[in-house]
């Protein structure tokens, strides 16, 4: 089963609800879900949350890092706990969707996610679980960090917090360790389209 449950993203007020961010935005619904609350441990360098199911203890975490430095806190927490690689997941933004669509995946390279490439390094295997949240790519490569530091349109963004709710259904078989079942339901959802943006106002 997934003993560590672990959100991407950036802290401070400035990066709160920024298209990087969509992993911290995951966790905290599952803290919900579970009904635990995120503080902080600086002895893993993030928030961190720990709740008992069926007996076991699982552990929600937020690196408090930055983004280039995610695996610092991954690391520290999963070594302490002795939490193997294939026992984590972890919540990022994925450029290469478009917003409203999620993908569960185990092990596979950092595609140039800054985040994964630290964990990579610092847990020393790519063997733990992605949950990949579409954001969507602005077209062009110089645009990229431009693009995941901003909060998203209206359209996308209710896209986005729509697939999230859409894998939160699958919690109860990530905490069961059916992770076969977990990834046929996640990525079997037919992602949702843009809702499209309302009609100006005609002139008085």
């Amino acid at each position: 089963m997934i003993r560590l449950f672990v959100g991407l993203g950036n802290p401070g007020p400035e990066y709160e609800g920024t298209r990087h961010n969509a992993g911290f935005q995951w966790v905290d619904e599952v803290a919900r879900q579970l009904k635990v609350t995120l503080v902080p441990e600086r002895s893993y360098w993030g928030l961190a949350a720990r709740a008992s199911v069926q007996g076991t203890n699982v552990w929600l975490l937020k690196p408090q890092t930055y983004m280039n430095l995610s695996g610092k806190s991954v690391a520290a927490l999963a070594r302490f706990f002795k939490i193997a690689p294939d026992e984590v997941l972890v919540a990022h933004d994925e450029l290469d969707f478009e917003p409203g669509t999620t993908r569960l995946k185990k092990g596979g390279s950092h595609g140039g996610h800054n985040g994964l490439r630290d964990i990579h390094a610092q847990l020393g295997s790519p063997d733990y679980w992605r949950l990949r949240i579409g954001i969507g790519h602005p077209g062009v490569k110089s645009e990229v960090v431009h693009w995941v530091l901003k909060r998203p349109a209206q359209p996308e963004r209710e896209c986005i917090e729509d697939s999230l709710q859409h894998t939160l259904k699958a919690l109860p078989v990530l905490l069961s360790g059916d992770m076969e079942k977990a990834v046929q339901q996640i990525n079997t959802v037919k992602p949702p389209r843009p809702k499209p943006p309302r009609p100006a106002p005609a002139p008085a």
